[in-house]
Parts: structure tokens; C-alpha cells; sequence
């Protein structure tokens, strides 16, 4: 599933650098309006485990977690409005309908196998603070918004990596196991060489 997983992530982030070039609010905004579906679809699973009595012994703190990662991700997504990032139809068109598809897609992946839907998750909020950390490295060092985003980023990747070591403390992969301990709180504006070399890894 690993495989899959990253298969499916780099080819859409092949996708993504080439339709927005240049145009970073923009597909900062795609990104984060993408980016809520699957905690979304985390909380959909839960509740029917719930209402089927399935919950399990982490049922609670999960939801927790998931409901508190879909606000936040809400408030990146304001932000990037704020910045125009939806100003054009057809990025809105694009981004609805990807997130129509992805949301149910992590529907079935979560209820199928909880830690690969986990996995990719993870995944993708790296590239997503990745992301923010090369916009500030070679754009704008200065933006405190992006900078706050990329470090939200940050914390809901360590949220990822304890939903799987809750669930199967024995599988977590090479590259999860490196990316721990994380980096430090990254809201500092100068610290360019902590954005660098956490692009490079």
C-alpha cells in the first residue's frame, strides 16, 4: 500500500507543479481545500464504527484529533482565499471536483485499512509543509502566514505519525522513522536554514 501511496502522490504533485507554475496562492489554495477531505472522511468512519458499537480504545482520541486537524486546515484555507487563491473558476471547478473524488476514496481507505490511509496522509502534509517551506525559502522569507501554515503542517504530520503508531507500532516505514523527532517549532522567520534543510531531506 506504501508503494500506492507514493505512486498516487507524485504523480498528483507532478500534476500540480506543472498547472501552477508561478502561481503560488493558487495552488496553495487547491492544496488546502484538498486537504481537509481526508479528515473529513477520518471522522465519517468513526462515527459509523460508533454507530455500529465498533469503537475501539482510541475511537475518542481520534476524533479528537481529526476534528481539531479539519478546523485548522478550514483556517488555512481562509487564509489562502484572503490571498486570492480562489479568485479564478476554474481553480475552484478543479478543486471541488478533485476533492469529491478524494474524499470518498479516503472513505473506503480508512474503513478498509486505517494505517495506509494514515500513511498517505502523512505523506502529503510533508509535501504540504515542504511546500510552504521552499515558498518561503525562495519567495517571500517574511510571510508570517505561510510561515504559520507550514508549522501547522508540521504538528499535523506528528498527529499522522502517532494515529500510526497507535494503530501498529511495528510497521512504521524507514522514512516515517527518520522523520523522527521532527523539526522544532519552525515559526521563526529567520530560521531560512531550518527551512532549507528540511526541503532537503
Amino acid at each position: 500500500m506504501r508503494k500506492i501511496n507514493t505512486f498516487t502522490l507524485n504523480i498528483t504533485v507532478a500534476i500540480l507543479d506543472f498547472l501552477y507554475q508561478g502561481r503560488h496562492f493558487q495552488r496553495f489554495w487547491v492544496l488546502e481545500e484538498i486537504a481537509r477531505a481526508p479528515y473529513f472522511a477520518f471522522l465519517s468512519v468513526l462515527h459509523l464504527r460508533e454507530s455500529l458499537g465498533l469503537r475501539g480504545q482510541w475511537h475518542i482520541y481520534l476524533m479528537k484529533q481529526h476534528f481539531e486537524q479539519s478546523v485548522n486546515e478550514t483556517e488555512h484555507l481562509e487564509i489562502m482565499e484572503s490571498r486570492g487563491g480562489n479568485a479564478y473558476w476554474i481553480d475552484r471547478f478543479l478543486a471541488r471536483h478533485l476533492v469529491l473524488v478524494y474524499y470518498w476514496i479516503n472513505v473506503v481507505y480508512y474503513w478498509v485499512s486505517p494505517r495506509a490511509a494514515y500513511h498517505l496522509s502523512y505523506e502529503i502534509e510533508i509535501h504540504a509543509m515542504e511546500t510552504y517551506g521552499k515558498y518561503l525559502a525562495e519567495v517571500d522569507s517574511s510571510d508570517i502566514d505561510i510561515c504559520s501554515v507550514m508549522n501547522d503542517e508540521l504538528h499535523h504530520a506528528q498527529e499522522l505519525y502517532e494515529a500510526m503508531r497507535i494503530i501498529d507500532p511495528d510497521r512504521l516505514t524507514v522514512r516515517e522513522k527518520d522523520r523522527k523527532p521532527f523539526p522544532p517549532d519552525v515559526s521563526d522567520l529567520n530560521s531560512v536554514t531550518l527551512v532549507s534543510s528540511v526541503e532537503q531531506k
